[in-house]
């Protein structure tokens, strides 16, 4: 997967939430704050179900 945009649904509360697939930081659910994907130094470890991958 290239670096783009994902849209991903967090498993904990169904929120559904879009977040950059290489974060410099670790992304979490605006509703209850679980972690959605976790930066690693590059393509980052979605925790969510990845719904859509956004051009």
């Amino acid at each position: 997967m290239a670096s783009s945009f994902i849209k991903v649904k967090c498993t904990d509360c169904g929120n559904d939430q879009i977040a950059y697939s290489k974060p410099a930081t670790t992304v979490t659910c605006h509703v209850c704050g679980a972690t959605l994907v976790r930066s690693t130094g590059g393509k980052g470890d979605v925790k969510g179900e990845i719904v859509e991958e956004l051009n």
